[in-house]
């Protein structure tokens, strides 16, 4: 019995060392992790000009709220985080990305605002930095030039931010 024993909690502890998913962002927190959720573009796995199905199979669940030009997504981090999404679309190609994240907490506010700004100037050099507020432009490649605006509206009770992509026409 002891040998069972033995066997069974050694592939537990097996199990549940590979149970834990591999962060993506080690670097940052959990909250910045699963608003920015991919590496391998502007954020989310999107880029702009992507189509609406596009977005709505990143995303992985039903929107909150869906008009032809916009699809909204409303994510609970956990009881002191949570945000949300609004894609709007124009002719079925990405035009914007509008993310306003809200914090009971505005040290974790700060924390995410800087988290932010730190991966989008990583992404992005050459930024534009005011009270509050942090402009990143690009153009990659043959792609249309883009913007990324990080602003900060936290209270000292509530923090509140707004993070916009969008084309730079």
């Amino acid at each position: 019995t002891a040998a069972v024993f033995q066997y069974c909690n050694s592939t537990s502890k097996n199990e549940q060392k590979s149970s834990f998913p591999k962060r993506i962002f080690p670097q940052y927190s959990e909250y910045t992790e699963k608003i920015i959720k991919t590496d391998s573009s502007i954020i989310r796995g999107l880029n702009l000009n992507v189509t609406a199905d596009i977005i709505k199979k990143s995303e992985n669940t039903t929107p909150s709220a869906e008009k032809k030009d916009t699809i909204e997504f409303q994510y609970p981090i956990d009881s002191i985080v949570n945000y949300t999404i609004k894609y709007s679309l124009r002719n079925d190609s990405l035009e914007e990305i509008n993310v306003w994240i809200y914090s009971a907490n505005p040290d974790i506010t700060a924390q995410i605002f800087n988290e932010l700004k730190d991966y989008y100037q990583k992404k992005l050099p050459n930024s534009i930095e005011d009270k509050g507020y942090v402009v990143y432009n690009c153009v990659q490649g043959e792609r249309r030039p883009f913007v990324v605006s990080i602003s900060d509206f936290s209270t000292p009770n509530k923090g509140q931010i707004n993070l916009i992509i969008y084309k730079d026409l």
